[in-house]
């Protein structure tokens, strides 16, 4: 499912790339039919793209981090307060831990939401002037659409590979808890922990939401196509 999800994605992204530069070209009445990595300006707006990929995935698994620690924090906090968890007798504050949650996660979205809305207007808006300064009409249109080219080819290869190593890491676990190397409680069962600790942000947070960071600098670049011209 997740593959055919960013399969879907790429193929929306394609379209949305066509379709801006279809758009330039109506804008501004110069023919806009090919994106050229060779002119320096463009190939550094590819590299920006390539690193939004990275920087965007970086956010995303700090911010599963600092949200399961929030819930290790009350979970700790209700123990000390409430030994009778521990024997049956009393009964956790699990809304506690989902508001938590709940809270955390759309704080946490705030910084990689913005990041990618300003990201393409500053790499557009910055070229175009530069574009101005010497004379390079279409400037910033053509590193935006290098930008959009690498993101989108470096999303689906890095979505691919969060979302499978994830789902291995996720599945090793379950397959030594059924008595392969040792079984529960082995020296195997320890590490696939510490491996599913990394791959569940990886398959479930940082995998899929980069179908969503593509598809949103797709949608913006189109959007704000005229700012770049």
């Amino acid at each position: 499912t997740k593959g055919f999800a960013i399969g879907s994605a790429a193929l929306a992204c394609f379209l949305l790339f066509s379709a801006f530069m279809d758009e330039c070209s109506s804008f501004s009445g110069v023919p806009f039919t090919s994106v050229d990595i060779a002119v320096p300006e463009v190939f550094i707006g590819g590299l920006l793209g390539a690193m939004l990929v990275f920087l965007f995935s970086s956010m995303a698994f700090n911010a599963v981090g600092r949200s399961a620690q929030e819930v290790v924090t009350e979970v700790r906090r209700q123990l000390s307060e409430r030994p009778g968890i521990m024997t049956f007798q009393e009964r956790p504050d699990y809304a506690r831990c989902v508001s938590i949650v709940a809270r955390s996660a759309l704080r946490e979205m705030v910084k990689p939401g913005l990041t990618v809305v300003i990201f393409p207007i500053a790499t557009g808006v910055g070229f175009k002037l530069l574009g101005d300064a010497t004379n390079q009409p279409l400037l910033g249109a053509k590193a935006v659409a290098g930008m959009l080219m690498f993101a989108t080819v470096t999303g689906i290869l890095m979505a691919l590979y969060l979302n499978t190593a994830g789902g291995a890491w996720d599945n090793a676990k379950k397959y030594i808890e059924q008595g392969a190397y040792g079984g529960k409680n082995s020296e195997a069962h320890k590490a696939s922990i510490t491996g599913d600790t990394v791959g569940d942000p990886a398959k479930d947070t940082a995998g899929p939401s980069i179908h969503v960071l593509i598809k949103l600098l797709a949608t913006i670049t189109l959007v704000m196509c005229p700012l770049f011209l």
